[in-house]
């Protein structure tokens, strides 16, 4: 088996992974980033779909150290090897303070952490929220959107970005067409 069907049997498992009828399955992609490390080497994938008026995205990976990563969707589409930098900033369209997944106020781009496997290898499936064209319009407005993965766990607290360490893998989220 590639790894390219490897990844993509991953992520539609994670797709369908927090669907329990047939009304829970994704009805509308939104688009998608092919994710990289900082050599070029393709790790993985994200998909973005719309579930009615709610946003979700799947990711999987593969080829990573295995730990807790904090992994956000990015202000800039925009992956510039070899730190990726020029992602800028959380995705932050109303101006929150960085927090958990479980916090009342976050940015749109705040995720939980991924956890990498001993195999080197993670998929998640993440809601992104309700509204989904106010999610689309800040995903896709005109400098775009990159999903990044950094080299260590988000600490939820610190501010702006959670000090989850360098950026490791980017992909820019392309609109599905």
């Amino acid at each position: 088996m590639t790894i390219r069907t490897i990844l993509a049997a991953s992520a539609a498992v994670a797709t369908l992974a927090g669907c329990t009828t047939l009304e829970d399955l994704p009805d509308d992609r939104i688009g998608s980033a092919r994710i990289v490390l900082a050599n070029g080497t393709p790790v993985g994938t994200a998909q973005i779909f719309a579930v009615g008026d709610e946003v979700r995205m799947t990711l999987a990976v593969t080829g990573l150290s295995a730990g807790e990563r904090g992994f956000h969707v990015h202000e800039t589409g925009t992956c510039t090897r070899p730190d990726f930098t020029s992602a800028g900033g959380h995705l932050n369209p109303q101006n929150n303070p960085h927090a958990g997944p479980n916090a009342a106020r976050t940015h749109l781009g705040d995720l939980p952490n991924l956890t990498v496997g001993s195999s080197g290898s993670a998929s998640t499936t993440v809601d992104l929220g309700t509204g989904k064209s106010r999610i689309t319009d800040a995903i896709f407005d005109a400098d775009g959107s990159a999903v990044v993965i950094h080299a260590q766990a988000d600490d939820y607290t610190s501010q702006p970005s959670g000090d989850a360490g360098s950026r490791i893998a980017c992909g820019v989220i392309q609109r599905a067409s």
